[in-house]
């Protein structure tokens, strides 16, 4: 088998060449020559093959595409199986019923199902922040099936309670040192004989009040756990924790006990310190610790149970309104717009409410350091409630659009091909039936590998003779096989799982379907997201 285009021919089950004292396989050699000048002289130097040919030109997908717009198996260029189902006019010859399922030799489509690669649009490469795929962040994955870290940005691993990782972010180091400057002020008025000792105190005193919002969320999280709700982890940062629960609830009753649980940790926490003020001498440093605490989760809990999203006390309010209307997505709305009030009010009134000494402080003169502190805490605190409500309501139409991604629908026809099949032969073949992917079996039409779209685009049309499609292709792992009848969060689930770029699709019978990419997912994904609920 040639590798390199130097010396061999490439040999296929349907057109292997007789001899090399024929006429045809001189002007085969030939060609073969003139391409390797052609090469040669523009100093390319690739080598095209089982371990070179598998790596993409350094040319990108577009230029390739606009240096070759017609040409054979521009297969990399194609619409999906969501556009074939949907039948839009993009400029392919798709039809509008979705395309029946292919058997093991390849889809046979009709004429009208039959698209024109020459006409097929460009990929559109979009982003989205949607969770589902950060993380979809998980549906690209390398061609080589890597995964990628599993908790991006989360910080310092402080351990695994419950089985769910707890990280601490950067951001808690600021806070922690701001709250043993402010808290160590305070010491020096209360118990100005400690010194500089204040500030281990204070720095106590931040932990512990840390401590106190982890178990807040781990409340949040064993109440989750209990409702067979997967909890991918737990971060503690600015302004207290988060608790990334992957899925939603199935009932309002189930969310509002969810939701209540974190408080009702705090208002139990704020007990548990004043029952140990009783216990120590109030002008000591246990005291003075023990009253702080309480005050602070009493403040955490009557933080989190205001109405509004995204706070505890917002899901608590969507819990009500999903329950009185039925549908979890008007809960959605009532709780965002009541939190984006919520945060307009924490904008305007907290500062004045600190002045008017309303929150158990002295009056202070506007204009001071202290108004400008305020107006800063009440600028974050604001915008942190604003941007988590407006991140629920994405967050809710992207849930309300999910079953719409389904695998059976984005999946591209494919034609199997032999192992030492060349590449032009593959495409010819993929043209022909109308299908938009490759996929190597062995002589028994088993599955083996799936032919990668990157590095159909890295070899240039004169090479692709001498290039036999198993160069070109990712072996199939079991997480890549999915099954055609997926859809919405079980699929993304599954990409998530095992990052690709491709897919085998198959049926339950184990017979192939067809490939997926990831790139379509992702396309579909931000589609239906830019769709009004």
């Amino acid at each position: 088998m040639d590798e390199s285009g130097g010396s061999g021919r490439p040999q296929s089950d349907e057109h292997a060449p007789a001899k090399a004292e024929t006429a045809s396989d001189r002007e085969t050699a030939s060609d073969q020559a003139a391409a390797e000048r052609d090469q040669a002289q523009a100093g390319s130097g690739r080598a095209a093959g089982a371990s070179g040919g598998a790596e993409s030109a350094p040319s990108s997908a577009s230029r390739a595409g606009a240096e070759r717009p017609g040409a054979e198996g521009d297969i990399h260029a194609g619409g999906t199986g969501e556009d074939r189902a949907r039948g839009e006019a993009d400029g392919s010859d798709a039809a509008p019923e979705a395309a029946p399922a292919p058997t093991a030799d390849a889809a046979r489509p009709t004429a009208a199902d039959r698209p024109d690669l020459s006409k097929a649009p460009p990929r559109a490469h979009a982003h989205h922040t949607g969770e589902p795929l950060k993380s979809s962040k998980g549906a690209k994955g390398s061609a080589g099936g890597k995964e990628e870290p599993k908790n991006p940005g989360g910080g310092l691993l402080m351990g695994r309670p419950f089985g769910v990782p707890v990280y601490v972010a950067p951001s808690w180091f600021l806070v922690a040192a701001l709250i043993t400057w402010v808290f160590g002020g305070q010491l020096d008025r209360v118990l100005p004989e400690l010194g500089n000792a204040r500030y281990l105190v204070s720095l106590f005193f931040a932990v512990a009040f840390y401590a106190s919002v982890l178990v807040h969320e781990l409340a949040h999280t064993v109440a989750a756990l209990r409702f067979k709700l997967p909890v991918r982890r737990i971060q503690l940062q600015f302004f207290g924790g988060v608790s990334e629960i992957e899925k939603e609830s199935e009932t309002p009753g189930r969310e509002f006990v969810l939701a209540f649980v974190g408080p009702l940790l705090s208002l139990v926490l704020a007990g548990v310190f004043y029952a140990g003020m009783q216990a120590v001498e109030p002008g000591t440093v246990p005291g003075v610790l023990l009253a702080g605490l309480m005050i602070s989760n009493l403040i955490v809990a009557a933080f989190n149970l205001l109405p509004g999203l995204p706070l505890d006390g917002g899901r608590m309010l969507r819990a009500v309104v999903w329950k009185i209307t039925g549908k979890p997505m008007s809960g959605t709305i009532a709780a965002a717009w009541v939190g984006r009030a919520l945060a307009i009010s924490v904008l305007v009134g907290l500062p004045i409410l600190n002045q008017s000494g309303a929150l158990g402080g002295e009056t202070q003169d506007i204009g001071g350091m202290d108004t400008v502190t305020d107006a800063l805490l009440a600028a974050i605190l604001a915008a942190i409630i604003w941007t988590g409500a407006g991140n629920s309501l994405r967050m809710a139409r992207l849930r309300e659009h999910l079953p719409e991604l389904r695998a059976r629908a984005l999946t591209r026809r494919a034609v199997p091909v032999e192992t030492d099949t060349p590449l032009s032969e593959a495409l010819r073949r993929a043209n022909a039936a109308g299908a938009r992917a490759l996929v190597v079996v062995d002589a028994d039409g088993d599955p083996l590998s799936v032919v990668r779209e990157a590095a159909i685009v890295g070899v240039p049309e004169h090479r692709r003779p001498w290039v036999t499609v198993s160069g070109l292709a990712q072996d199939i792992t079991e997480g890549m096989r999915v099954p055609a009848e997926l859809a919405g969060e079980e699929l993304l689930d599954r990409l998530r799982a095992t990052p690709a770029t491709e897919y085998l699709v198959v049926e339950t019978s184990g017979e192939i379907y067809g490939v997926l990419s990831a790139a379509d997912v992702e396309r579909a994904f931000v589609n239906a997201m830019a769709r009004p609920s």
